[in-house]
């Protein structure tokens, strides 16, 4: 057989090319073959589970009636003069008259409102006088005595308004009676919901309070319109019995089940 001799440069690096080639092609299979053995384990594994339990938001509440243990009662002056000026100043004079009779009572705190003037037009639009008006507001948690004391200011100035509400120190102590029952409720709903959907448990992820309730509750028309009264005849205490007013707590979150 005769053997072939490769003399030239070109022809011994076309050699070296081929060779590299067929070591190429033949690494190839065997390559695939590996890359598919190591893969196996990875596609047939069992994904873990997520970081992230699954969350629910639910919310709670509680609530109570509680009679109220504050009145307030608003007692208005008014006047009428032939000019603003005139009617200012008989205002301002019936008011501190009303402050001082009002004054010094135990208590009973006394605040002034709503101060005001204003024409009043005859049929022909002209201005023919003016009128004033001015407020003072009897505040108590004794009722007898805010009623006796609205009854003797009476009358010269007429009783407009009466209400009543919860006083802070009472709104705040039925808030927390409320909340050991709002949470205990919360827990219970947090446990029951869980077990519903097939959890053992849960753990708080957030929680926000609030509440309500407690508000101003203004006196009925019928008593209002004995609280007037008016005539000549000595003026009785004023009938003072409120309605109960609804204070509530509130809680609501965020849990995640586990």
């Amino acid at each position: 057989m005769r053997k072939l001799t490769i003399s030239s440069p070109f022809e011994r690096l076309l050699t070296r090319s081929a060779l590299a080639l067929a070591a190429v092609v033949g690494a190839a299979p065997m390559a695939q073959a590996q890359s598919t053995h190591d893969a196996a384990p990875t596609a047939g594994a069992v994904q873990a589970p997520g970081a992230t339990a699954p969350q629910m938001a639910l919310t709670a509440s509680a609530s109570t009636d509680v009679q109220p243990d504050t009145v307030l009662i608003t007692l208005n002056a008014e006047v009428e003069a032939p000019d603003q000026p005139a009617a200012g100043r008989k205002l301002s004079a019936a008011l501190d008259d009303l402050v001082k009779r009002a004054g010094g009572v135990e208590h009973v705190t006394v605040r002034t409102e709503g101060f005001g003037v204003w024409p009043v037009n005859t049929d022909k639009g002209k201005i023919g006088g003016w009128r004033g008006q001015a407020s003072i507001v009897l505040e108590s948690t004794q009722f007898d005595a805010a009623s006796a004391l609205a009854s003797k200011l009476s009358d010269k100035s007429a009783i407009s308004n009466i209400t009543f509400r919860l006083s802070r120190k009472a709104h705040d102590a039925a808030e927390r009676k409320l909340l050991t029952e709002a949470a205990e409720s919360f827990r219970q709903r947090a446990s029951a919901a869980a077990s519903a959907f097939g959890f053992s448990g849960y753990r708080i992820v957030k929680l926000d309070l609030g509440g309500g309730g407690g508000n101003v509750v203004p006196m009925p028309r019928a008593m209002m319109a004995m609280a007037k009264g008016g005539g000549a005849a000595p003026a009785a205490d004023v009938p003072l019995r409120p309605d109960t007013v609804t204070v509530s707590v509130e809680v609501s979150g965020t849990i995640a089940l586990q």
